[in-house]
């Protein structure tokens, strides 16, 4: 297929994960997932907010009235970690740091007695400091990741990734990245993040051969995303049950 055929491509299907269901999850759920060629996940942040205000028009959708006059906010993680734990994450990048800070100011964070990983720190942190205040803002974007959580997205800089979340009343709708397109980067992230379990948790998981290879075959700039329909559903309706709507 010709490449200019693959500008705009979309997927919407079931994905399964096993994970305890709860209001806001179940094991197989609906993914709507996008992506652009060319552009960079600025323009996927614009889509998401065109979506979102799509939804919002539609009379015949039960929107949430605290939402039917609300606007999306944009934060970094940084900003969001000043307004709600005092503290930038962008000067907490090594794992000792971290783990001192939670321990130092905030004892109420349960710290396991095992060792962990910078991410396994940062989400403890997150979960029970800062996700709880997050209906502060209806329509909540964060971006501008600190660098550890880069995953498959490219740096900004040397402490920060390029990828956004968005919260629709304190639930997490999608995760978009800037695609980091470089083959041997990909690679060395893999290794380093197999080892790291091996060291942590002593299980690690196969390498990701066929999309390493293609990779190596050559991927253009591109941005994506990944967004729950239900979650979506959930956040934006009052509704019972947004599996069955």
């Amino acid at each position: 297929m010709k490449e200019e055929n693959l500008k705009n491509i979309y997927s919407i299907s079931y994905c399964f994960r096993d994970e305890p269901q709860s209001p806001i999850h179940r094991p197989q759920f609906l993914m709507l997932e996008w992506y652009r060629l060319h552009e960079r996940y600025e323009r996927i942040m614009q889509d998401v907010e065109d979506l979102i205000t799509f939804c919002l028009q539609q009379p015949q959708l039960p929107i949430r009235p605290e939402l039917q006059s609300t606007r999306m906010i944009r934060m970094t993680m940084e900003e969001l970690w000043l307004e709600t734990v005092k503290s930038s994450p962008l000067e907490l990048l090594e794992k000792n740091e971290l783990k001192k800070f939670i321990a130092l100011n905030h004892k109420d964070v349960p710290l396991p007695k095992e060792d962990l990983s910078w991410d396994d720190y940062f989400f403890l942190l997150f979960l029970n400091k800062i996700e709880p205040h997050l209906k502060r803002w209806p329509l909540l974007m964060i971006y501008e990741f600190p660098a550890p959580l880069a995953a498959l997205s490219t740096l900004k800089n040397p402490k920060v990734c390029e990828r956004f979340e968005v919260y629709v009343n304190g639930i997490e709708l999608c995760n978009a990245y800037n695609e980091l397109t470089d083959a041997n980067e990909q690679k060395k992230r893999f290794q380093q993040q197999n080892q790291d379990k091996k060291n942590l948790y002593s299980y690690s998981l196969p390498e990701p051969e066929r999309f390493l290879q293609s990779l190596d075959r050559g991927l253009p700039a591109c941005a994506g995303i990944a967004l729950g329909v239900e979650r979506l559903l959930t956040g934006l309706c009052e509704i019972d049950d947004p599996f069955f709507y």
